[in-house]
């Protein structure tokens, strides 16, 4: 799987997981919501309930007290309102007479029998009378209306309903000016509450208050603390205008505990279930990175092994092409010198057994390497020793320009000389004709810069901005054909920063190039 592919993968995977927990809080913020919403109408429908209950049983009551008061009943005045209707049927001649009396008797009633605190109470009395008769017509057109009707239907009583509503009205009228603590007692509102939101399914405990236009009255719980985002009201005690000065008032300490309660269970379950499919997709990415970290080790290895073995074996070579030369094999101390120099390629390479095996640690920042200070100018002067002879070999040159004065600096030696090999190695690579190198150092500040320049092909400027990436090779088609596996420059970058340096490079297409290494000096 590709690296493009591997990322694509998991971005689509991960957006999906974070998509699921989206839509899992969207649902259960969702319920929340519903399951507050119901709770609000259970507590109004209660609240309402209450209202309408505590006031009908008032009015019940003082009703029922009423009607058990003939004996003081005395007609204040009395109005009498008839109807009479004639109707003719053309067919049968008959005549249908209707007629209806009300008389409204009024009356004034002592206070006193009602506990109001007033004088006198104005009551009406309703008595309906209705009567409706058919007499059998003739053919003429006047008909006798004493004669005796064929069908007499007669109704009378007192009116209740019509009598309650006249007694409501003025009851209410009155009533208001009763102090609320005297037509409701603290106990039985709370009773009353109590078993209602009990009945609505709301077992929780909760403060309640009669308020008169916001103010406080006697009826309140110990408690009861007004804030307007919780509490919740409804009018009690209307008067005759169908108005209401009072309002109960109920709030629920606990209330966001209990409407959350109600969905707890599919919570946790939802909770369990997303904990399950994260754990199960962090396991399945952590297996994939690591499989893909050790296939990349390997493909490093190998790689690696194929870069920084190259110069090695090419130096040997040349060392043992040399020997077998008749007139190099007769001087001792030439052949002395060259199989110095196979021998320290010999330790060279076995040595970067070990180093190649560690880069992919070295990537992870899992390598920790050991700095000793060292001079710098004898790593430069170890690793021009080891690509003298290729340089030689193609007619080319290696010249030093070390004027730094401090350095001392904190390095690992096998390590940074493998970075200032690389570096001589590229210029060598990358220059057609006899290779032309120039090898600086200098102080600035507290650091000292070390410059290799060459003359060879140089690259462009997108490809200076790349050349220190994993891989990461300029196409040069068929004018230059180099091998190599792009890791050479990306390790030289990687060992660099590990030891608080900087690397940069400078580079013009077809005029070479002039990479810089910056590392603070040590006293």
């Amino acid at each position: 799987m590709s690296k493009k592919v591997f990322v694509l993968s998991v971005i689509l995977m991960s957006l999906s997981l974070i998509g699921i927990i989206f839509v899992q809080a969207y649902f259960i913020n969702d319920a929340y919501e519903n399951e507050k919403e119901r709770f609000k109408f259970n507590v109004k429908s209660a609240l309402s309930y209450v209202s309408n209950a505590i006031e009908k049983k008032e009015l019940d009551n003082y009703f029922e007290r009423f009607q058990k008061l003939d004996s003081e009943k005395k007609i204040d005045s009395a109005a009498v309102s008839q109807l009479f209707i004639y109707q003719r049927n053309n067919s049968t001649k008959d005549m249908l007479i209707y007629k209806s009396d009300v008389l409204e008797e009024n009356y004034k009633l002592s206070s006193s029998l009602f506990d109001i605190g007033l004088d006198s109470i104005d009551i009406k009395r309703i008595i309906g009378n209705s009567e409706m008769q058919v007499i059998e017509g003739s053919e003429s057109s006047d008909i006798d209306i004493d004669k005796s009707p064929i069908l007499n239907i007669v109704h009378s009583g007192v009116l209740s309903e019509a009598q309650r509503n006249s007694f409501e009205k003025n009851f209410r009228a009155l009533a208001k000016q009763r102090p609320v603590y005297e037509r409701v007692s603290t106990d039985e509102l709370e009773e009353m509450l109590r078993s209602k939101l009990q009945q609505n399914s709301i077992d929780i405990d909760f403060e309640f208050a009669v308020y008169s236009r916001d103010l406080a009255t006697k009826l309140y719980s110990d408690e009861f603390e007004k804030t307007e985002a919780s509490t919740f009201s409804v009018p009690i005690f209307y008067d005759e205008n169908n108005q209401s000065n009072y309002k109960l008032l109920v709030n629920f300490p606990g209330d966001n505990k209990f409407i959350f309660s109600s969905i707890l269970g599919m919570v946790l379950l939802s909770i369990v279930f997303t904990s399950i499919i994260i754990i199960a997709y962090s396991s399945a990415l952590f297996q994939l990175i690591k499989q893909r970290k050790i296939s990349q080790i390997k493909t490093d290895f190998i790689n690696n092994m194929t870069h920084e073995f190259k110069t090695p074996i090419a130096t040997i070579n040349l060392a043992l092409d040399a020997i077998k030369n008749p007139k190099i094999i007769d001087s001792k101390d030439k052949v002395i010198r060259y199989l110095n120099m196979i021998r320290e390629e010999n330790k060279r390479m076995h040595a970067q057994v070990e180093n190649v095996l560690r880069i992919s640690k070295l990537e992870k920042n899992e390598l920790n390497i050991s700095k000793d200070r060292v001079d710098l100018h004898d790593l430069v002067e170890d690793a021009v020793t080891h690509v003298e002879l290729i340089v030689e070999d193609r007619q080319g040159y290696i010249k030093t320009h070390l004027e730094a004065e401090q350095t001392s600096v904190l390095a690992n030696d096998t390590h940074f000389t493998n970075v200032i090999v690389n570096m001589l190695d590229n210029a060598i690579k990358y220059s057609p004709d006899g290779p032309k190198i120039d090898v600086f150092t200098e102080n600035v500040g507290t650091n000292i810069l070390l410059k290799i320049q060459d003359q060879g092909s140089g690259m462009s400027k997108a490809a200076a901005k790349r050349v220190f990436e994993k891989f990461y090779r300029e196409h040069t088609g068929d004018i230059h054909n180099v091998k190599g596996h792009g890791l050479g420059l990306a390790y030289l970058k990687r060992i660099v920063d590990d030891h608080q340096g900087f690397v940069s490079v400078e580079s013009e297409k077809g005029k070479g190039s002039t990479f810089t290494i910056k590392l603070p000096v040590i006293s």
